[in-house]
C-alpha cells in the first residue's frame, strides 16, 4: 500500500494563467482530457480551476467564458501537499476541506495533483471509483 503522496499523484501540471480566459483552460482540458489545471502566476499555484468551477461559476451565471479570466472562477489559494506527505495526511485534507483534488508542491512549484481517483486506485484497484478512474476516456462524439 502506498504511503507517499509521489507514491499515488499524478505527476505534470497543466497550468493556465491567472488572465487566461475560461476557453483556454476548456479547451487545455478537453485536449489533455483532464477535469482541472492549476491555475499559476509564474511558478507559484494560485488557484485550482476544474469543469465544475467552469460551468457553475461562469456558464450557470449567464457569463460569457471568453471574457472571464481563470482567477475570477477558480478555487483560490487551494490546499497543497508535497510529494513527501503521508496519503493518510492527503485524505484528512481532502476531507476537512471538502475538496476531490490537491495540488502537489516541492519548493513552491507545482509538481501535479492527487486526486480522490488516484487514492482509491491506490487503496483498492478494484473499486468502482477506481475502474473509472483509470478507464479510458470515451470521448466520440455522435
Amino acid at each position: 500500500m502506498a504511503e507517499l503522496v509521489r507514491e499515488v499523484m499524478t505527476a505534470g501540471v497543466a497550468a493556465v494563467r491567472p488572465d487566461a480566459s475560461l476557453v483556454e483552460a476548456a479547451r487545455l482540458m478537453r485536449d489533455l482530457d483532464i477535469g482541472d489545471v492549476l491555475v499559476a502566476d509564474g511558478d507559484t499555484v494560485v488557484g485550482m480551476l476544474t469543469d465544475r468551477d467552469i460551468t457553475l461559476r461562469s456558464v450557470a451565471e449567464g457569463a460569457d467564458p471568453a471574457g472571464v479570466s481563470a482567477s475570477s472562477a477558480c478555487t483560490p489559494d487551494p490546499v497543497c501537499v508535497t510529494p513527501d506527505d503521508s496519503v493518510a495526511s492527503a485524505v484528512r485534507l481532502m476531507r476537512t476541506h471538502a475538496v476531490r483534488r490537491l495540488p502537489v508542491v516541492e519548493d513552491g512549484r507545482p509538481l501535479g495533483v492527487v486526486s480522490l481517483g488516484d487514492l482509491a486506485a491506490a487503496e483498492d484497484p478494484h473499486s468502482v471509483l477506481a475502474e473509472i478512474s483509470v478507464a479510458e476516456s470515451n470521448n466520440e462524439r455522435s
